[in-house]
């Protein structure tokens, strides 16, 4: 009998989880992040118990959930070198654990991070899945960058060497099971897929074809900017936070209340769409739409330890909770109850930041994607910085007068634009992207 195997996909931080259905009535979960809803009510509409869990490494981009299933009492499995704060069953490179019909095997694939582990499933008839984590992933591999530059190549040279003589030596069929993957900054860039076979990557994954100094060379060219959380996010899994049986609500924020918390240093996060920030919003707020990369924004534009206040709407605020949570920020005051039309009524100042289309261009227009986005075209003489470094900008690195902000849509640019309005710049947000832009005006991208 086949293995059954569900993935849990969450798009925006490109992150997958897996549960295994251990064919005794218990189950399996690899990689899960915080409060795992979706995979107890999966067990649940399929008679499973959980009785384990596994993390392949300690996670950076995100709060793991296998602590969550250890208080519902799943045996929690995690590298040894992980030295967690916690009661966890240590594995090292060789361990193998029964586990239901199956056996568990671990396997030392160092890389994206020192400690990291990929898992064998095998059944009697031989290996079934391999649960590979942060090292081999779809097309691409893990970043080594994780604990800073000085460390990077060994970890790339320690990559190539546990791909090759650990993973690669599998059988061609054997399917994989990346945790990282499109959307992910934890890889080098990659396809879209989220699973893939030992054979599919040795025949078409062009880092697994070269030798290890072009490996490593080319693995490292790749890397762009991730957010700073990462930095973080490690240290926070191997001690641990508070778990939740279900994502908790958000209280409801009187104006005066939102007073003393801002006076306090609260940072007002406006969460509703762009269109509504741009008509009127709390001077000073940061906009960041709720979407599926919401929490990867919010951690890397917010210090974790920071208060919060959202301004909603009709937004999913189990979603955005659920979101913040995943990424470790726990410091959420709540919401200003009422919304934006409790501040209006109350006769308090608004702001504004217009939304225009490519021909209402204003002054100098500044692209904030990502480097690799912009490379790959831009609006010539467009001024280019990355989002996450739009509040190190002195007024010196900008020229003086309005400001035309982009991206590929227009969500980031809002961000980007709601601080630079907070600072005092004249601003405005291109209603789309450079393809917008090329389309209205007729006039080709630059690339570099």
């Amino acid at each position: 009998m086949a293995v059954e195997i569900r993935s849990f996909v969450n798009e925006g931080l490109g992150h997958s989880s897996y549960m295994v259905d251990l064919g005794d009535g218990t189950a399996l979960v690899v990689d899960p992040a915080r409060i795992p809803t979706a995979q107890l009510q999966h067990a649940a509409e399929r008679g499973l118990q959980i009785a384990y869990t596994a993390d392949t490494h300690t996670h950076a981009d995100y709060i793991s959930g296998s602590p969550d299933f250890a208080a519902r009492g799943a045996t929690f499995m995690a590298p040894e070198a992980a030295a967690l704060e916690r009661e966890y069953l240590g594995l090292g490179d060789g361990d193998v654990v029964e586990v239901g019909r199956y056996r568990l095997a671990a396997i030392a694939t160092p890389g994206h991070t020192p400690d990291h582990l990929s898992y064998l499933l095998s059944d009697e008839a031989g290996p079934v899945a391999l649960f590979s984590g942060g090292s081999l992933m779809v097309g691409t591999v893990g970043r080594t960058d994780l604990l800073g530059d000085e460390r990077r190549e060994e970890l790339a040279h320690d990559m190539y060497r546990a791909l090759h003589d650990r993973i690669l030596t599998l059988p061609d069929d054997l399917p994989v099971y990346p945790t990282h993957g499109a959307g992910s900054f934890c890889s080098a860039p990659g396809g879209g897929d989220r699973t893939t076979t030992i054979g599919r990557e040795r025949a078409t994954d062009p880092l697994l074809s070269m030798g290890e100094d072009d490996f490593v060379d080319r693995l490292l060219a790749g890397l762009g900017s991730f957010p700073d959380y990462f930095r973080r996010l490690p240290s926070i899994n191997q001690h641990g936070l508070p778990a939740y049986d279900d994502v908790p609500q958000l209280d409801s924020l009187t104006l005066g209340e939102v007073d003393r918390l801002v006076a306090g240093r609260a940072v007002i996060v406006d969460a509703r769409p762009i269109s509504a920030f741009s008509a009127a919003h709390i001077p000073g707020s940061l906009s960041i739409q709720l979407r599926p990369v919401f929490a990867s924004w919010l951690g890397w534009l917010i210090d974790i330890d920071q208060t919060v206040v959202f301004v909603l709407d009709d937004q999913d605020e189990s979603d955005l909770v659920r979101q913040a949570l995943t990424v470790g920020h726990d410091t959420l005051a709540g919401r200003l109850g009422g919304g934006i039309d409790a501040w209006v009524d109350a006769c308090r100042p608004v702001s504004s930041i217009p939304l225009v289309t490519a021909d209402e261009v204003e002054g100098t227009l500044l692209d904030i994607r990502q480097d690799n986005e912009w490379a790959a075209g831009h609006v010539p003489g467009a001024f280019h910085v990355e989002l996450a470094n739009v509040n190190d900008l002195s007024p010196a690195e900008v020229p003086d007068g309005p400001l035309t902000v982009m991206c590929g849509h227009g969500e980031r640019a809002m961000t980007a634009a709601s601080i630079l309005r907070a600072a005092g710049r004249e601003v405005s947000v291109l209603a789309g992207g450079p393809a917008d832009w090329a389309a209205t005006t007729g006039t080709p991208l630059a690339t570099a």
